[in-house]
């Protein structure tokens, strides 16, 4: 029986720009969670959830623990030299808005959109 070294080093291999994982900064997710809270407030959304990708980050919004997201708020910078870094998502997957200011792109959230008659 012969033995089989095996290294347990971890990979030599640098880590690129492309295998870095997007994430919001902390005055992003001020802006976010301002918005967030005051809807909180409201009675409009309960939950939310992170999630850091590696071409993406996405703020998802809920209305109810354990359905669909009913936002979610996009951070591509692969897009920033296009569109924009920042969306709006709504659930059908409809690009609310779209831009390059996060506050900008924020402002679809006005109270006066969310009226409850």
């Amino acid at each position: 029986m012969s033995a089989k070294i095996i290294s347990l080093r971890t990979s030599t291999h640098k880590k690129t720009k492309r295998d870095a994982v997007t994430a919001f900064h902390r005055t992003e997710l001020t802006h976010i969670l301002n918005i967030y809270g005051q809807m909180v407030a409201r009675g409009h959304w309960k939950d939310y959830a992170v999630d850091m990708l590696r071409g993406e980050a996405i703020f998802s919004i809920y209305r109810r623990t354990g359905e669909m997201p009913f936002y979610q708020i996009i951070k591509r910078p692969a897009l920033r030299d296009k569109q924009g870094q920042y969306s709006v998502v709504a659930p059908g997957g409809l690009i609310v808005k779209r831009g390059h200011d996060l506050k900008t792109v924020l402002r679809v959230f006005d109270k006066h959109r969310f009226k409850i008659h």
